[in-house]
């Protein structure tokens, strides 16, 4: 009896796999390079709202966010000058299998520790209800910061993976979400992406806010480089508010992008939490696949391999259903309890996303089946595209049939000469 691998492999084909030729992208950026000083003024602007001997819980969440520890840690160390006594709280709604120690162990990941930050680490899975909206939703609190004398959030305000609207992802996901901890976000979760987080999670950061133990926050802007690009203080009221608006806006006027608006096929070299929220960002590969909600208008991919799953995301997957091919080694580090936790309390919005794609024997199989379907009769023509992930959109690598476009392309510059994929003994392709 053959193998399950050897069952795949008699049904897969060997496609004529096209050179690649790596491409820089250019953006125009800004960059933070005083973290303390900028930490100094954002803190600032909601300082009066600290007072000395405040036990104040920092919330941190649990996304690749650049300079993530040294922002924490700034943080923790402006909060002590006022003379409070700051700590940190995870701030991350169902990841880490929902458990208090998969949270901690996520954090560091990132590296944020009680070393690195400066600033103990606490924090259960407990919450409690604290009000109800007009529709009668019921919003659900982390104990851990209801206990404490204030909180101050820290999180990247960023496009959302699930949805569209004026506040998405940022400060008033943190506090609705992030510290909603597992009961919390499903709550919220349950009414779907559209209504859930596009209307009610805003309605429930103000209810939130309107306690009195958030203090203010400081947002997180990123360049097109995954690099920080400010810090900005933001006072409670502006939580879900119009400075949380317009900084929404401005990180999407900064977020980066694929360069061609239709090819054939888009090869990912790993996803994972740490990266986006879906794995692999659905604003850079186009396709939401959450029933109800609009798929993207650009860019137009006609099939996605993904090969890999970064050790960060303690083996959560959630998202790989954005893709039609994956790989064996990225199926075996699948920890589906962790997955599934993750997509069902994220409710519609992670249930299609979750799926299995097809599962190859290897990097090699699920490229060349990728091309294979992807509508293009003849595969040698193929227009293919390569990136490490959806966060680091600096380099990637295009087919030669992309080439006639990359030379006339703005934003691009032709860094290296054509070479073909390079593969090792096991059919695992070369890191990027």
């Amino acid at each position: 009896m053959l193998s399950l691998d050897q069952q795949i492999s008699t049904l897969t084909y060997q496609a004529p796999l096209p050179q690649m030729t790596r491409v820089r992208q250019k953006f125009d950026v800004e960059r933070v390079t005083d973290f303390e000083g900028d930490v100094a003024a954002a803190v600032g602007v909601f300082a009066a709202n600290v007072r000395p001997g405040m036990r104040i819980a920092v919330g941190v969440g649990s996304r690749g966010i650049a300079n993530l520890a040294r922002i924490v840690r700034a943080v923790g160390a402006e909060l002590r000058r006022l003379g409070a006594e700051p700590y940190v709280i995870p701030a991350m709604g169902s990841h880490g299998g929902a458990t208090a120690e998969g949270q901690r162990a996520m954090l560091a990941d990132l590296g944020v520790t009680e070393a690195s930050v400066g600033m103990p680490i606490a924090g259960t899975m407990d919450t409690r209800e604290v009000g109800r909206l007009t529709d009668g939703t019921a919003v659900d609190w982390s104990a851990d910061a209801l206990e404490a004398d204030g909180v101050v959030l820290v999180n990247r305000v960023k496009p959302h993976t699930d949805f569209r609207g004026p506040i998405e992802s940022g400060l008033a996901k943190m506090c609705v979400i992030g510290l909603g901890r597992q009961k919390g976000a499903a709550l919220i979760h349950a009414h779907g992406s559209t209504k859930g987080l596009g209307e009610i999670m805003p309605q429930a950061a103000r209810l939130l806010v309107g306690l009195g133990k958030v203090l203010g926050g400081v947002a997180i802007l990123e360049n097109a480089y995954d690099e920080t690009a400010r810090l900005v203080g933001v006072l409670p009221d502006g939580i879900a508010g119009d400075h949380e608006r317009a900084l929404q806006a401005e990180a999407k006027r900064m977020m980066p992008s694929l360069p061609f608006d239709a090819f054939d096929t888009l090869i990912i070299d790993e996803m994972g939490k740490n990266i986006s929220g879906a794995g692999m960002d659905p604003n850079i590969i186009g396709r939401m696949q959450i029933f109800r909600v609009p798929e993207f208008e650009r860019p137009q991919i006609a099939t996605i391999a993904v090969l890999g799953l970064t050790e960060a995301s303690h083996g959560n997957a959630a998202g790989v259903g954005l893709a039609d091919f994956t790989t064996r080694r990225l199926f075996e580090r699948v920890n589906f309890e962790h997955t599934y936790i993750n997509c069902v309390t994220s409710g519609i919005g992670g249930i299609q996303r979750g799926q299995l794609p097809l599962v190859l024997p290897t990097d090699a199989d699920a490229i060349s089946a990728a091309i294979l379907t992807s509508g293009r009769a003849d595969p040698t023509q193929a227009t293919v595209v390569r990136i490490p992930n959806t966060l680091q959109l600096g380099e990637l690598d295009i087919s030669t049939t992309l080439l006639d476009a990359a030379r006339v392309h703005p934003r691009l510059e032709i860094v290296s000469e054509p070479r073909p994929f390079e593969f090792d003994a096991n059919g695992r392709l070369r890191p990027f």
